[in-house]
């Protein structure tokens, strides 16, 4: 849907994984294997990305200011479930957070936010307001107030709904 690029760094995954549904034609790109392969999930272990998923739309749909759009858990009580663990290289001392958890979707999912966190980018990443859409991307208006996830297409459809209403 969004006519933006991808969210940079590693908040293309959680972009990437937010998207794995579209609710206005009600697919779900987790049903297949090739969906699935692209985050190495299982078919035994959708349910749980698909718990993730929805945590983190809810969570975006927050940094854009709106409610979400159903009941989840919480996305601290998910990442509580995946710790992470500071490595430092004995070479030169760069740190960097490696995960600590076997459930390799959520812990790359909880050291993207993190990382995202100390670069600031994190409350950039929202959902679009439109309730039949819901799509993730990546707020770069300089004001970061930034609506829909596209002007073009859920913008136009908002700002027509409101001049009928009138």
């Amino acid at each position: 849907m969004s006519e933006r690029g991808p969210a940079p760094g590693d908040l293309a995954l959680i972009e990437a994984l937010v998207n794995t549904l579209d609710i206005e034609a009600g697919a779900d790109a987790l049903d297949t294997e090739d969906g699935r392969t692209r985050f190495g999930i299982t078919q035994g272990e959708t349910e749980a990305a698909r718990e993730l998923r929805e945590s983190l739309r809810a969570t975006l749909l927050a940094h854009a200011g709106h409610p979400a759009h159903q009941n989840v858990t919480p996305l601290g009580e998910l990442l509580a479930r995946a710790p992470l663990l500071i490595e430092l290289d004995a070479h030169d001392g760069a740190a960097r957070l490696t995960p600590a958890d076997p459930d390799p979707l959520l812990s790359r999912v909880a050291a993207a936010i993190a990382g995202s966190l100390v670069a600031g980018t994190w409350l950039r990443l929202k959902a679009c307001e439109a309730p039949t859409c819901h799509w993730a991307y990546y707020d770069r208006s300089p004001a970061g107030r930034g609506r829909w996830c596209s002007m073009a297409v859920c913008g136009s459809r908002a700002k027509m709904r409101r001049y009928r209403a009138k």
